[in-house]
């Protein structure tokens, strides 16, 4: 008599942080980890399918989700996304933001598992003043959930629209055994994720560093 093989959801990951949070850092050390990791877009290699390639994630996530109601169901190929937001090229979308997309991942995806990148709301603010024009001139310059058109470009409004981000997540997730809050300079950050996705991470370190180091970039 044969064995009867178990049922074994697919593993998805799904990071609910902002950028400049160490965003890429845990798609760096899922990575490492085994996982097949989308990271703001999909980039040359890692997929076939040429309707997604170059294309970025959270549109992607928001196709699926108005066209059939699973916002992860055109990245199949994908176990873990790990910045999901995109402001440029004429996009503003934010994923991480959306209760109705991401109880429709948790609908689809029974096992799914969601995380938040935790900085402290001032180094995030000043780390995002610094990268590119994001805050200069995307951030004020757009509707960002939380943070309407025409504000964002001071370091009290990007910090008072980061810790709204952290309490709205804090809220939704209250209580729930499919999430985790982690702070990046917790030292025992890798062994706090491992435990929480059921693997172990063999790199962790700080990837997609600022080149302007007048804060700890990550």
């Amino acid at each position: 008599m044969s064995t009867p093989v178990a049922n074994i959801t697919p593993l998805k990951v799904i990071n609910l942080g902002l950028p400049k949070s160490g965003t890429t850092t845990l798609g760096e050390a899922l990575g490492c980890a085994g996982l097949r990791v989308a990271d703001w877009r999909v980039r040359p290699g890692q997929t076939n399918n040429p309707a997604i390639l170059r294309a970025f994630v959270g549109k992607l996530m928001y196709d699926g989700y108005f066209e059939n109601g699973d916002p992860l169901s055109l990245m199949p190929e994908f176990d873990a996304f790990s910045e999901i937001d995109i402001v440029r090229n004429g996009l503003c979308l934010w994923p991480q933001t959306d209760w109705g997309l991401i109880s429709a991942i948790r609908e689809n995806h029974p096992g799914a598992r969601f995380i938040l990148t935790h900085r402290d709301s001032a180094m995030l603010s000043d780390s995002m003043l610094r990268w590119s024009n994001l805050g200069k001139r995307r951030l004020p310059e757009n509707a960002v959930p939380g943070l309407p058109q025409g504000f964002g470009g001071s370091d009290a409004q990007r910090i008072r629209w980061i810790t709204g981000h952290y309490k709205f997540v804090r809220r939704v997730f209250q209580d729930a055994s499919d999430f985790l809050e982690y702070d990046v300079a917790d030292a025992d950050a890798p062994e706090k994720i491992g435990e929480f996705l059921g693997l172990k991470l063999p790199w962790w370190g700080k990837a997609n560093a600022n080149p302007n180091q007048k804060a700890a970039a990550i």
